[in-house]
């Protein structure tokens, strides 16, 4: 009988299986036999051992008996995904206490199929067992990703096909092979003063001067009003008590308001500030 595993023993006596093509294959209707001799081999030694995986799935039932078989084992398992694990497959592969996937490996979960006939009730019981087995696969997805099993259940309706990232985003592997020592996409340079992680909002001014872009009603404001040629040095300013006639106004003395005429402009012909600022409050 073809055997869909194959077992490589270093010469450190680390143990490697190689579960390749079909779960099912040759063995349909042999899975009381192809699951117990997979038991004698796995249990013919001991210690941590890889499995890795290349299949497209197979027997549902023949592979939720291997993933128990590897949930119990003794030894810690290692899953290596090196280009697909679909359907039964991807179930066996939840069995590692590590996953690891091929950044060109697919991942992919779908509802589980069978072939049926009969009258109604016949019907109707073969999608009552499809719906109990799916519940079964949920839990072995749901064990290892801690997704919701709605979310899973959605996934497996819509035959859901997963590259290396988005499966380690969504928690069905731990690690991506050969990539482990990049620097996540994610992650951004941490600066040498942890102090100076986030900018102050007193520091737009600097971050103008930057070229750093932060959006902000204030800074679009100050960007129009640049661009129109006028300034607010006017309102930032507080307006102190007028000096005694004859006296020369302080250093610090804001300058005077301007004086604006019936058109709405002052006497160089510019818009004010103040109407300015209206204007964009009416425009907001």
């Amino acid at each position: 009988m073809k055997k869909f595993w194959n077992w490589v023993t270093d010469d450190a006596g680390e143990r490697t299986l190689r579960l390749e093509g079909p779960i099912d294959s040759d063995d349909v209707w042999g899975d009381s036999v192809t699951p117990a001799w997979f038991r004698s081999e796995l249990e013919s030694g001991e210690g941590d051992i890889t499995v890795w995986i290349n299949s497209p799935g197979g027997s549902v039932f023949a592979a939720a008996e291997i993933y128990t078989m590897l949930r119990d084992y003794k030894g810690k398992v290692t899953v290596k995904i090196d280009a697909i694990a679909a359907s039964a497959a991807s179930v066996v592969a939840m069995s590692g206490d590590t996953v690891l996937m091929s950044p060109v490996a697919m991942l992919m979960l779908h509802d589980p199929a069978t072939v049926a006939m009969g009258n109604t009730r016949d019907m109707q019981k073969a999608i009552e067992t499809l719906d109990a087995v799916k519940e079964s696969i949920v839990n072995a997805y749901h064990a290892k990703s801690g997704l919701s099993r709605n979310k899973i259940s959605t996934l497996m309706s819509n035959e859901t096909w997963l590259d290396a990232k988005e499966a380690f985003k969504l928690g069905f592997c731990d690690e991506i092979l050969f990539t482990a020592e990049e620097k996540p996409e994610e992650e951004e340079e941490k600066p040498d003063n942890p102090d100076e992680d986030e900018p102050d909002e007193d520091e737009d001014d600097d971050d103008e001067k930057k070229g750093v872009h932060l959006y902000s009603t204030r800074l679009m404001d100050r960007m129009i009003m640049n661009r129109l040629g006028v300034t607010d040095e006017a309102q930032t300013e507080p307006v102190k008590d007028e000096p005694p006639a004859g006296a020369e106004p302080p250093a610090d003395t804001a300058p005077p308001q301007p004086v604006i005429g019936m058109d709405g402009t002052t006497e160089d012909g510019s818009v004010p500030y103040p109407i300015l600022e209206k204007q964009l409050e009416f425009l907001r």
